[in-house]
């Protein structure tokens, strides 16, 4: 629309400007023709061809203008008034006869017939008398004599508005120009200055359009943001409650966006009541876990107590066979059951963020007292441990190298944890993987502050369907109820909880393929709790 505007707009000025020209072109030839008829009979031959002339006269706006001689310039274009860009162009082919110098001959007439004599010449912008070319000559009366002002571009003088005519007492074709450059100048100045015009419009529309948006949406970017508060929150365990709500301002700031701010608060609302109610529920079973484990101990010891005492005191005497195989069931079944209910205390404390033991270990002491007893509890597999933490780095001259002193291998932590968590381990490699497997237990420094311990066995590897349960709750690998592996399916998630507790993390990688198989737990810990 604006630019239409524009073009109408410029259209119009220059049709306006076109018509004030040609109304000075008219007011140029009357000034044209009132000096010809005043000026005298031309009798004798010129002096100087005008477009020869070196010493061209300076005209002026009035009567102080210097004469110009007749031979000097077209009778005309020194008249009064002439501004500058006027040209005029005479061409005579009655008068002057053949002896005149100066004729051009050659130059086609708009009358038809053959032209002797032209005079032409233009005031330049400086207001200097100025010589037309032949080629502009030419130019000029190849025009038909219509009386009408027409446009013609006039060589490197660009375009004029043209207007000619025919002298009626002498038969001379008189051509009278005004250059055009003023007025296109003018339309140009305006297109440029609608151009700026647009752009500045466009920009200021774009700054006005970029703030009216982001206010209408600063409500919704508001409830965008609550959004992501809650979703970074952690959701999936522990107690949570979700107080981010959409303020009350946002819901009534327009109806789109109050929809999506009550749908969102009413989704938070039963979310949070959702939460509630599993940490509740969970609260509720670790509380009756840890209360049933801690009422199971008792009778539980009782039984081993007995089952002992039986076993000692009716060494010597002669029992039934049965009776002393039922014994000795009874008496590994309170073990198993005790080791257990201790398994199910611990979980439930570590649920329960109790605190554990702070204090400086040592991480080499529990892995050669960890993969002592490995070794002496399953001698058909291959034991090996790598303290790699101890060595000198790669790359080190010999001198450094002999120089080389050890960082301490200590992490802040409870001890008796952290050796749980690596008989857990051990015994998973030792387990379930066949006699001979080779296991490989290394101690390397991380990144940052940081302890690494890997457990590496060369094993069948871990079913992926296993896996992906292995560090929960029961997960078994030997899912059915025979339980060959005497496994309660509680030690790779004490394992974790212990680690976690720690501020650590506990992963695991395996691979089940026919010739690159083998299993490899993880096990990162800070050299210092975090502040």
């Amino acid at each position: 629309m604006a630019g239409s505007i524009g073009a109408l707009s410029t259209l119009l000025l220059r049709h306006a400007l076109t018509d004030r020209l040609d109304e000075q072109l008219a007011a140029a030839s009357e000034r044209v023709a009132a000096r010809r008829q005043a000026a005298a009979p031309v009798g004798a031959a010129p002096v100087q061809d005008p477009r020869l002339s070196s010493s061209p006269q300076s005209p002026g706006d009035d009567d102080s203008r210097p004469a110009a001689p007749s031979n000097a310039v077209p009778i005309g274009l020194d008249a009064v008034g002439q501004s500058t860009g006027t040209l005029t162009v005479i061409a005579s082919g009655e008068r002057g006869g053949g002896s005149d110098a100066d004729a051009s001959a050659g130059a086609g007439g708009a009358t038809g017939s053959a032209v002797s004599t032209v005079k032409a010449g233009y005031i330049d912008d400086d207001g200097n008398y100025r010589i037309l070319t032949d080629a502009q000559c030419q130019a000029l009366l190849s025009l038909e004599v219509t009386g009408e002002p027409v446009t013609v571009s006039v060589g490197s003088l660009g375009d004029y508005r043209v207007l000619v005519t025919e002298d009626s007492a002498s038969g001379d074709v008189v051509v009278t120009g005004l250059s055009t450059s003023s007025d296109e100048k003018l339309v140009r100045a305006q297109l440029l200055a609608q151009l700026l015009i647009a752009i500045i419009g466009a920009v200021i529309a774009a700054l006005a359009g970029r703030a009216l948006v982001r206010t209408a949406l600063a409500p919704l970017e508001r409830v965008a943001g609550t959004a992501e508060r809650v979703a970074s929150q952690p959701l999936a365990r522990g107690e949570v409650s979700i107080r981010e709500r959409v303020d009350a301002v946002d819901v009534a700031s327009s109806q789109e966006v109050g929809q999506v701010g009550n749908a969102l608060n009413t989704l938070l609302g039963h979310v949070d009541e959702a939460l509630t109610a599993r940490q509740r529920s969970e609260t509720q079973v670790r509380q009756f876990v840890a209360d049933a484990s801690h009422e199971l101990r008792t009778p539980l010891a009782s039984i081993r107590g007995y089952t002992e005492l039986i076993q000692r005191s009716g060494a010597d005497a002669v029992l039934p066979e049965e009776a002393v195989h039922a014994l000795e069931r009874v008496h590994s079944e309170s073990v198993r059951m005790t080791a257990l209910v201790e398994d199910l205390l611990l979980l439930a404390r570590l649920d329960a963020g109790r605190e554990l033991e702070h204090a400086e270990v040592d991480l080499v002491e529990i892995l050669l007292d960890t993969v002592a007893d490995a070794r002496a509890a399953g001698p058909e597999h291959v034991w090996e441990l790598d303290l790699a933490v101890l060595e000198p780095p790669a790359g080190l001259s010999q001198q450094a190298a002999e120089e080389f002193v050890p960082e301490p291998t200590l992490v802040v932590g409870d001890e008796a944890r952290l050796r749980q968590v690596m008989v857990n381990l051990l015994a998973n490699a030792r387990v379930h993987t066949p006699a001979g497997s080779h296991v490989q237990v290394i101690l390397s420094r991380g990144d940052g502050d940081t302890l690494v311990i890997k457990v590496a066995d060369d094993g069948p590897g871990i079913d992926p369907t296993v896996r992906e349960r292995l560090f929960e709750r029961f997960a078994r690998g030997d899912a059915s109820r025979e339980r060959r592996t005497g496994s309660t399916g509680l030690g790779m998630s004490i394992a974790l909880a212990i680690v976690q507790s720690h501020h650590g993390s506990l992963t695991v990688d395996s691979r089940t393929g026919a010739e690159d198989h083998g299993t490899t737990f993880t096990v990162t810990l800070p050299t210092s709790l975090p502040s």
